[in-house]
């Protein structure tokens, strides 16, 4: 399979049509319909299905496209990497991270590297610690925050110095809001929003000292800031950590859990790999700031 194959399906699976893929590729028709049917035939799958007007991805082809799309990503950050001159710090870093306070560690060593060296860039991607993982294993990305407890023998870590608490965001009217901690009993029979990752058999579900599955969960979240307005809107209590959500000035509140919560955090690289140079003047910068 090669790489100018799979660019070839891309512009196929974006454009929808082998017209628009051939004008955007400047190759004939004939040629680019060539090549995805010596593609199909060498996965031993049926990648498109053609339509009268668009065509559209099988399963495997989303598959593909998938793949694809991070294969030729880490292809292009490859390249970009090996070619900088040898004296030179400019390139990008890419940091996998679920919600935290602590990303401002990330920003705060971003800020003094681009100070030396202006040309490097920071890209940060939002993720579950499963998410994360996958990333930082193929490649995509050089650093990753995950939330304890976590596996960390196959990485290189630094422990993050705070650790982030555990509370409820609600609104300003509502009975909990007069409480200056929230107790377990407070949330038994109050409708719950959630974080995905903090389901059954959790720190945080162990804290509510109940049977979890009898709780009244009415949503759950990836993102706090969508989980927030669901709060404005009186759908729920959301369970979540501090400081995620300005809440000054605004209808919404944060009080903590009592008997307090909190989790640690760890910065995290993959053993025995040669960084960039780009990311090894980061790493220098987040070691002064968690030592």
């Amino acid at each position: 399979m090669e790489l100018r194959v799979l660019q070839y399906f891309l512009a196929v699976a974006q454009e929808q049509s082998i017209s628009g893929a051939s004008e955007y590729l400047h190759l004939s028709q004939p040629t680019l319909s060539r090549q995805l049917k010596d593609l199909e035939e060498e996965l031993g799958k049926q990648l498109f299905i053609r339509g009268n007007r668009h065509i559209t991805l099988t399963e495997e082809g989303m598959i593909l496209r998938r793949r694809a799309e991070e294969i030729l990503e880490l292809v292009k950050k490859t390249e970009n990497e090996i070619s900088l001159p040898d004296e030179t710090i400019v390139g990008d870093v890419h940091i996998g991270a679920g919600e935290s306070d602590a990303i401002r560690i990330f920003a705060k060593a971003a800020r003094q590297v681009r100070r030396k060296y202006p040309q490097v860039r920071f890209h940060i991607a939002s993720g579950d610690a499963t998410n994360v993982l996958e990333q930082l294993d193929r490649g995509l990305i050089d650093f990753g925050l995950l939330f304890e407890p976590a596996d960390l023998t196959k990485y290189n870590h630094l422990l993050v110095p705070v650790r982030d608490v555990w509370g409820v965001l609600m609104r300003r009217d509502s009975p909990l809001a007069q409480k200056e901690t929230v107790i377990p009993e407070d949330l038994w029979d109050k409708p719950l929003i959630l974080s995905r990752q903090q389901m059954e058999g959790s720190a945080l579900a162990l804290w509510f000292q109940h049977a979890f599955n009898s709780l009244n969960i009415a949503a759950t979240y990836s993102l706090i800031y969508n989980g927030s307005l669901l709060v404005e809107e009186g759908v729920g209590y959301a369970v979540t950590l501090d400081h995620l959500i300005n809440t000054t000035g605004s209808r919404l509140c944060f009080r903590p859990l009592s008997p307090h919560l909190d989790i640690g955090m760890s910065i995290v690289w993959k053993k025995y790999q040669v960084l960039p140079k780009a990311s090894e003047a980061f790493l220098k910068e987040l070691q002064k700031l968690t030592t």
